[in-house]
């Protein structure tokens, strides 16, 4: 009974703090709002609780107890947590027709687990760090994916984790500040980031529910990504007008690499953007260095073939627009453009590909805050190889495309059933397939 006692006084003051976390997820978040946000202070962190439940004071009754005071805001007044549980369920049916060794046609489930941190130390700054942990990236002795969650083209979902199988790891890792006194330039650097989080404005607003690779109006020949360290310079003007300069390094946490030298394995992005309330447009420069190949994420297997020691430079055309008001029959648009040039290829391979994508989204459809999203396009598909011959795509028509609809069931409970398919997937005309699933999110 003492320990239960002393145990309800330590949880209590815990729980009181809980309850009312600040979801920062939206903040985070690269598709966040292109409008600013009012400053903050350390202030604005700090949980407003009831004084009574807060500064839990005072003896627990029992003999020889000591009195416990706790008070909320003692773990960090500038430190938020919000966490988000996603189980997905999908049946494939030609899932053992593409690459993945072992994929079947079953009924196959999955979870992913995500942490959020939060800290400003200035009150215009921001330490993010994300902790995740699931189990969609199952793969066989051989270390090939065996699952229905992790197939780059074909069915990557868009939250399975990357990691190894239940392990709980740091996932994202980096720091944002203003430059100087200005609120429109800010740098951000860090050691486990990707370069789309470091962009002058949001690409698209299509949200995707089931492929990833509809991510960013397509993760394809320019902003297909991959986490690793990364520095980026941004401006977000007033008037609408942005740009952004940013640089990822595999070899900067390498032996034998290191960062900007000529084994490393790197990513540089510049992009200028326009963006209104209804609109945006822009365009970004890809400069990829020694078979840097994250565009897979939306590319047959002939595009995705990138050489040793092979550079490339893609450029990427995005765009969307929405209506004054939702709720009606004219759906949101975004639409995607890329094309990506390699040098440094064997005569056989990819010389230059190309791929569009085009995603319609409906909101408030039947009721509040609910999401209807149609999203198709063609991956990344030779257009050209080094010596002029065929590629090994020639004669492929790839298409991949989705249809969700997604409705809160409450606050905090999200649920997106969504049907799926592609054909011509990856490398033969017999690879194609069509899914359904189940994806129920939980944020807290």
């Amino acid at each position: 009974m003492l320990v239960a006692g002393a145990s309800l006084s330590l949880i209590a003051p815990i729980a009181a703090q809980a309850s009312d976390v600040v979801n920062l997820e939206e903040m985070n978040s690269y598709t966040r709002s292109p409008k600013k946000s009012k400053r903050i202070d350390s202030k604005s962190f700090i949980n407003k609780v009831d004084e009574d439940i807060a500064n839990l004071q005072g003896p627990i009754d029992g003999p020889e107890v000591n009195d416990y005071k706790f008070e909320a805001g003692t773990f960090s007044d500038t430190t938020t947590l919000d966490t988000t549980a996603v189980f997905a369920a999908t049946r494939i049916d030609g899932a053992h027709k593409v690459n993945t060794a072992g994929a079947t046609d079953t009924l196959q489930t999955m979870y992913t687990y995500t942490m959020n941190l939060n800290t400003s130390f200035t009150g215009d700054d921001n330490l993010y760090v994300r902790l995740r942990t699931g189990n969609g990236k199952v793969r066989d002795g051989n270390g090939r994916s065996i699952g229905s969650f992790y197939e780059k083209t074909a069915f990557y979902h868009t939250d399975t984790y990357s990691g190894n199988v239940d392990d709980l790891a740091v996932d994202k890792l980096w720091y944002t500040t203003p430059i100087g006194e200005s609120e429109n330039w800010s740098a951000t650097f860090g050691g486990k980031i990707e370069n789309y989080y470091m962009y002058a404005a949001p690409v698209s607003i299509y949200r995707p529910g089931f492929h990833k690779a509809f991510k960013l109006g397509s993760l394809s020949g320019a902003f297909g990504a991959s986490t690793a360290t990364g520095v980026g310079i941004k401006y977000a003007g007033d008037n609408g007008f942005g740009a952004s300069t940013n640089i990822v390094s595999k070899g900067a946490n390498s032996s034998t690499g290191g960062f900007l030298t000529n084994e490393d394995e790197s990513k540089w992005d510049t992009m200028l953007a326009y963006t209104q309330d209804q609109y945006h447009v822009s365009l970004t420069l890809s400069q990829q260095h020694e078979d840097w190949s994250s565009f897979s994420y939306y590319a047959t297997d002939a595009a995705a073939t990138v050489d040793e020691d092979a550079n490339a430079t893609a450029y990427a055309a995005r765009a969307y627009w929405r209506p004054e008001e939702s709720g009606t029959k004219v759906p949101e648009i975004s639409v995607g453009w890329d094309i990506i040039d390699l040098t440094g290829q064997s005569d056989n391979h990819v010389k230059q590909a190309t791929s569009y994508f085009v995603g319609l989204g409906w909101q408030d459809v039947i009721r509040d805050s609910d999401y209807f999203g149609v999203g198709f396009g063609q991956p990344l598909k030779v257009t050209a190889t080094n010596d002029g011959t065929a590629a090994d795509d020639e004669g492929l028509a790839p298409f991949m495309w989705e249809a969700s609809y997604q409705f809160k069931v409450n606050d905090s409970l999200t649920m997106i059933p969504a049907v799926f398919g592609a054909n011509d997937i990856q490398s033969a005309t017999d690879q194609d397939i069509f899914g359904m699933a189940l994806t129920t999110k939980f944020k807290f």
